[in-house]
């Protein structure tokens, strides 16, 4: 199966030599952010990041005006650093407007690296020149996107006898499908409607009479009226401060981008990717007040997933109470439409800020109210979490720029009364040293259920003590050195983890970057925390610590300006005291951009070798438009995708992929309904995009 996959590797390269591509490829350190948000989760699971790089689609069309950029605005760049942002505006007040994008060189922050990322989503309006907002104001834009998938292997859900006996199978077709209208008139109007079917969830029958199993819709508003700086109807999404209440979206972890750290982003941005929990559904505005203070005010009321119950010898409805909330957002079997909007979740929330210059302060509170009680399975571990029908958040965030020092912080208070607090700074000690610090001390009794923060745990601002220190170092215009050292602590119990625990993880890369031609890094990561002690015999769970350690070469090189080939090599362990696993993961890769072709094409084969989960590689693929796919390398076998489009015309482009994975020492792949016998895993998906 290797040979075949190699055969089939090189034939693509013939025909991807005549292609191009118009989606939007991420820059590595991107692609870092996505790998590194994965490989921070406790278990294996899967993402929705459309939200997250959908303001970059829009500003690939649209360049944003570097004169008139503030520091909000630049949190669009989910790779800049709250030091670049504050860097551009503090600039242009010392020496005016910029006159080329390459003045950027001249801002301290702004690497080459961080630049190149930069310049296909900015520009620089000069004298002469149309102010822009006045260009796009009347320029409209429609987008309609339709995806189908399916996985080629039929899993056991769907293998199930159909019998009104059985809750345990799939009641739809193995098909996934989305579909996504968005309207935009310039920079000031946002209008759209996303839908999904997961495979397995029926589609305008049986649940789903009305058609797909998700709907979203949304009309957002930038200045709509004087004093009104916007306005949301429908579903949105919601930052505040450093996530201490509520930051719905994607939040970034430790990465290789060291300095990055801090939440920030604009606080009311329209919703329209298709994660079905992590958002608000009803009506929210920011209101400029005067006096450098905006207040945002938001009031949300939507269903939630839930497992429910009942007390003891009762049949009474008004006795139910939700044991758990689901965020899977799955809807294939009986058990799991018995949770569907089986909670009603009502929200509100405002934040006063004031923002003057360097120095921005604001109050946020907000208000969850369940219409059933929230009374979780009882387990040591989980005694603080939040259990009721009512929750109320107060904080207080800040942010101040001294000079080349960034300082940002929240301080947050939930109804019980416990505190959770997060504190850091980024500095430029020098043009080319940059240093990123925060200390987080997180009550094992906080109670929240939107907060993240920056974290080692992904538990809602919870039960943790730490610190973290972050290094960027630019010795030249070639050479790019990140590190970070986090240490942190918690005080009680966690879920498989049976009394209180701590941890520690460093990371060093080293970047070589020749312009426009070459960029190759080597990175080395470990992991140090304590869990159970595995197979434990005793009938205490004693903790012993887990070491990780995985080191990687990447290398990136143009070929021509329209071909460009990366390779990685990745080498893992996982130990604890008695046991030692290894693994090892390689692939090639190749990106194809000519300029003169309608075609486009992407493909990567990969080969990899693990002791088991432990041991496991994350590796960001290229996808169709508006689709991501991170999936994790482990266990022994091959993995081959490729894509291809063909651009119908200015305005219709069709993207298709195939992508199979195969495991030669396995009978069987997965587990429960999710079980596929073979040994191969694929998935066919094509997509069609209209631009008018």
């Amino acid at each position: 199966m290797i040979k075949f996959h190699c055969v089939i590797f090189l034939l693509f390269i013939g025909i991807m030599v005549e292609a191009q591509t118009d989606s939007l490829n991420l820059a590595p350190s991107s692609e870092d952010l996505l790998e590194s948000y994965s490989q921070g989760q406790e278990e294996e699971a899967s993402f929705d990041y459309n939200d997250l790089f959908d303001r970059l689609a829009y500003l690939r069309r649209r360049p944003l005006d570097l004169n008139k950029a503030t520091a909000t605005d630049l949190a669009e760049f989910p790779f800049l650093t709250d030091l670049q942002r504050n860097a551009l505006p503090i600039y242009r007040n010392q020496y005016g407007n910029l006159i080329s994008i390459y003045e950027l060189q001249a801002i301290p922050g702004f690497d080459v690296a961080t630049i190149k990322q930069l310049l296909p989503f900015v520009t620089v309006t000069g004298p002469g020149l149309l102010n822009q907002e006045r260009q796009t104001l009347g320029n409209n834009h429609q987008q309609v996107i339709m995806r189908w998938s399916r996985q080629l292997e039929k899993k056991n859900g769907f293998l199930v006898p159909d019998t009104d006996l059985t809750a345990s199978r799939y009641l739809g077709s193995p098909d996934q499908l989305y579909f996504r209208y968005r309207f935009t008139r310039g920079d000031r109007i946002s209008a759209g409607i996303t839908a999904e079917k997961d495979a397995g969830e029926e589609f305008f029958k049986g649940s789903n009479r009305k058609g797909f199993d998700f709907y979203s819709a949304h009309l957002f508003i930038k200045n709509p009226v004087q004093r009104v700086k916007a306005l949301a109807l429908g579903d949105y999404a919601v930052t505040m401060g450093q996530g201490l209440l509520v930051y719905q979206g994607f939040a970034p972890r430790k990465s290789a981008v060291t300095t990055l750290v801090s939440r920030s982003g604009r606080p009311l941005r329209a919703f329209s990717s298709v994660s079905e929990y992590d958002f608000f559904r009803g009506a929210a505005t920011v209101i400029d007040l005067g006096k450098n203070l905006d207040l945002l005010a938001f009031a949300s009321s939507r269903k939630r997933d839930a497992n429910l119950d009942t007390q003891d010898g009762t049949d009474d409805p008004d006795a139910e109470f939700a044991t758990s909330l689901q965020t899977s957002g799955l809807h294939r079997t009986k058990n799991e439409l018995a949770d569907r909007a089986a909670i009603q979740q009502n929200s509100a929330g405002a934040s006063l800020k004031f923002q003057r210059k360097r120095l921005g302060i604001a109050l946020n509170g907000l208000y969850e109210h369940l219409d059933k009680p929230l009374q979780r399975t009882a387990a040591v571990y989980n005694q603080y979490y939040f259990n009721g029908t009512s929750l109320l958040n107060m904080s207080i965030d800040y942010n101040w720029s001294l000079r080349n020092v960034y300082f940002f912080g929240e301080t947050a208070r939930s109804k019980n009364g416990a505190v959770s607090s997060i504190n850091g700074l980024v500095a430029a000690l020098d043009r080319r040293v940059d240093l990123a610090l925060v200390l987080r001390n997180f009550a094992r009794d906080y109670q929240s259920l939107n907060a993240k923060p920056f974290a080692e745990t992904s538990s809602g601002g919870l039960n943790e003590k730490g610190a973290y220190l972050g290094l960027q170092v630019t010795p030249n215009k070639h050479w790019l050195l990140n590190a970070y050292f986090d240490q942190w602590h918690h005080d009680w119990l966690r879920f498989s983890v049976d009394a209180p625990s701590q941890g520690s993880e460093w990371l060093a890369r080293a970047t070589y970057i020749q312009k426009r031609k070459l960029e190759v890094y080597a990175q080395l990561r470990s992991e140090k925390k304590e869990e159970n002690q595995p197979a434990n015999e005793t009938k205490i769970d004693q903790l012993v610590f887990r070491h990780n350690l995985q080191a990687r070469l990447n290398l990136g090189l143009k070929l021509n300006p329209n071909v460009e080939w990366r390779s990685r090599l990745d080498l893992g362990s996982s130990e604890v005291p008695g046991d030692k696993t290894k693994g090892i993961s390689l692939f090639q890769e190749l990106i194809i951009k000519p300029q003169n072709s309608p075609f486009s094409a992407s493909t990567r084969f990969a080969i990899f070798s693990t002791d088991g989960y432990n041991v496991r590689f994350y590796s960001y693929e290229r996808d169709v438009l508006n689709a991501f796919s991170i999936p994790a390398y482990y266990d022994r076998g091959t993995r081959f995708y490729v894509n291809l489009g063909y651009r119908v015309n200015r305005q219709i482009r069709l993207e298709m992929r195939y992508a199979t994975t195969y495991y030669p020492d396995q009978d069987m792949i997965g587990s429960g309904l999710e079980t596929t016998n073979g040994h191969r895993r694929s998935e066919v998906k094509v997509q069609l995009r209209g631009e008018f």
